[in-house]
């Protein structure tokens, strides 16, 4: 389940804003327990899921390539801002 097809994440900093509006509650998910970086098998497109605790998506949004490479730390290690 990808939300908003159309908007991909394609730089850090936006992958940050998502990762602390999933932390913060901005998207308004409920069960929250994992966020990671997977890519879709059938068509290879990379994406940002957010999981719960049975392991299921719940929220997804396509990522670029240069995200997906340099990305994983951020996502590993949660953002650096608070606000």
């Amino acid at each position: 389940m990808i939300n908003n097809e159309l908007s991909v994440i394609d730089s850090l900093e936006e992958l940050e804003a998502f990762l602390l509006s999933v932390e913060n509650g901005g998207l308004g998910l409920q069960g929250v327990e994992g966020i990671g970086m997977a890519t879709n098998n059938t068509d290879g497109r990379h994406f940002i899921a957010v999981f719960n605790n049975q392991h299921q998506l719940i929220y997804g949004r396509w990522i670029s390539d240069d995200v997906f490479n340099n990305g994983k730390e951020l996502v590993s290690k949660g953002p650096r801002r608070t606000h």
